[in-house]
């Protein structure tokens, strides 16, 4: 029904809009302050921390009442998905959330998305091993750039 795919498009792009301003930055952040940043400031360690278990408990929300974020399966799940992968480092209890860990089991194990995972873990493998020219160009354009 074209009123059934409006809807669907409408909620890929709110979940895709939430994932790009809220998600990927919060956890982004929260990774940043927990693993990489020389001195560690707890403010901020909680600060994200905190907001990327806000941010869970969104996502544990909407899956409770649908089996994907925008009700079927689309690019909002494949946006989000990775971003739950370092639930860990993220210093989140994924168990906290079983919706959001049924959905990240479920989507973890489609084809499509064992494949892709697959061949970004082994170029990060390849491109970010310590000792390597590329991990530290890396590096350098990951952290402490200013405008040119």
């Amino acid at each position: 029904d074209h009123r059934d795919l409006h809807l669907s498009i409408r909620r890929q792009r709110q979940m895709c809009i939430r994932d790009r301003c809220g998600l990927g930055p919060m956890a982004g952040q929260a990774h940043h302050f927990r693993q990489y940043a020389p001195i560690k400031i707890k403010y901020a360690i909680k600060r994200y921390t905190d907001e990327v278990n806000r941010l869970y408990g969104v996502m544990n929300k909407q899956l409770k009442k649908n089996e994907f974020l925008a009700g079927r399966y689309s690019i909002a799940d494949m946006a989000c998905w990775g971003w739950i992968i370092p639930w860990k480092n993220q210093g989140q209890k994924i168990s906290d959330f079983p919706h959001l860990k049924r959905w990240f089991e479920q989507v973890g194990q489609r084809p499509a998305v064992i494949k892709g995972f697959a061949a970004g873990k082994e170029m990060r493998k390849q491109l970010l091993s310590e000792n390597t020219k590329e991990a530290k160009k890396a590096k350098s354009i990951l952290f402490n750039q200013r405008s040119r």
